[in-house]
């Protein structure tokens, strides 16, 4: 892709998540100069915290490309990062950030989208520690979930661990059943359910998507309870998946931690509508860099 703008040298392409971003950075020749992988970058985590993790790594990158950290104006930047769900928020995350040559923000699921699909429509699922799906079709956004943690999260690592612990404290009430699943994530805790309330208080999505592995293996052990609840994750993904193929979708790529995990468990009629992304989400951050659209005033919601 050309470079209109001889004032930017460089390109940078950035995606950001509720457990790490990555950053890569091209030269206008579309060279790969490096990237690097930083602190979480869901803005919900707060703007301050997002564009130090995000700046730290892009300084990362720039110093072993030997170039000027810091010198923002001849950078192209294309922002995907977890939280954004509207113009607004895109604007507030680019104001709080220093001045680069041109800033442009969008959802972690329209960069992710547009890399897949090299820019043309389709479909994404991102399924890491939270759970997005999004549709990119006639030039229209369509977001599906992706609402938060608090409310959704299907088919997502934090919301297996949040599951866990709902079937750990009902099993040990005898309101469900006790299985040696439930009981290893009592253990997990201590062996006492008072400690999950004390570590729930202060527990962020991430630390709830750190039981996945656990649940993970009991499931592959068979495991009733961890069995279904691996079973619930994964039909969750499959209806986004009929959704986003029902919009206009004609393939969705499944993408993110969890993909690979949960997607032997997706029904063969969901699993059928599923595409290899042709290129990664910081690839889209790098297509909205160069001016592509960032689909935040087109979007609609589902």
């Amino acid at each position: 892709m050309t470079n209109s703008d001889p004032r930017l040298q460089l390109f940078a392409g950035v995606d950001g998540g509720g457990t790490k971003c990555r950053v890569r950075v091209r030269n206008a020749a579309g060279d790969l100069l490096g990237e690097a992988e930083g602190g979480p970058a869901n803005i919900r985590l707060g703007l301050n915290m997002v564009w130090a993790n995000i700046l730290g790594t892009l300084d990362h990158v720039l110093v072993q490309a030997g170039r000027t950290s810091g010198d923002w104006d001849k950078i192209s930047i294309g922002l995907g990062l977890a939280g954004i769900a509207s113009a607004e928020d895109a604007e507030r995350t680019i104001k709080a950030g220093p001045r680069f040559g041109r800033c442009d923000a969008s959802s972690d699921a329209h960069t992710a989208c547009l890399g897949a699909f090299s820019g043309r429509d389709g479909g994404i699922l991102i399924s890491g520690t939270g759970s997005n799906a999004y549709a990119w079709v006639g030039q229209k956004g369509t977001q599906i979930g992706g609402w938060g943690f608090e409310v959704c999260d299907n088919g997502s690592a934090a919301d297996l661990g949040r599951s866990a612990i709902r079937a750990a404290l009902e099993g040990q009430d005898g309101l469900a059943p006790d299985t040696d699943f439930t009981r290893a994530v009592i253990r997990h805790f201590g062996g006492h359910a008072s400690e999950i309330v004390h570590w729930v208080t202060t527990a962020k999505p991430r630390d709830y998507g750190t039981l996945a592995p656990l649940v993970m293996s009991f499931a592959n052990a068979g495991d009733p309870v961890a069995t279904a609840l691996v079973q619930h994750s994964a039909d969750d993904l499959a209806r986004y998946i009929n959704r986003l193929h029902a919009i206009g979708a004609a393939r969705v790529c499944l993408v993110g931690g969890m993909a690979p995990i949960l997607q032997p468990w997706i029904n063969p009629q969901a699993r059928a509508l599923l595409a290899e992304a042709e290129h990664d989400a910081l690839e889209g951050g790098l297509l909205i860099a160069h001016g592509v659209s960032n689909g935040l005033n087109q979007t609609v919601t589902a």
